[in-house]
């Protein structure tokens, strides 16, 4: 397996160190494997412009979205709040 030596500020360090404390992992090495493979699991490289990383960040465009304020609801019992 490769190694790399990389230098973190001490802000990152610092996350590092606290998630590896509450036992969220078992120690540093892992920590920070599992992290990275994360990070580059959401970095896309295939998609072919900024709109598309978009639509795959945020779940969709703005034809799915719908306003609760224009329901057809025949059974209208006064304003809601």
């Amino acid at each position: 397996m490769p190694t790399y030596e990389v230098s973190l500020p001490d802000k990152m360090e610092s996350k590092i160190t606290r998630v590896v404390q509450e036992g969220d992992f078992l120690n540093r090495e892992q920590a920070i494997e599992e992290l990275l493979s994360r990070g580059i699991s959401v970095y896309n490289t295939t998609a072919t412009s900024s709109e598309d990383n978009y639509e795959e960040s945020f779940g969709g465009g703005f034809d799915e979205q719908h306003d609760p304020a224009l329901r057809d609801d025949p059974a209208d019992d006064g304003p809601t709040f």
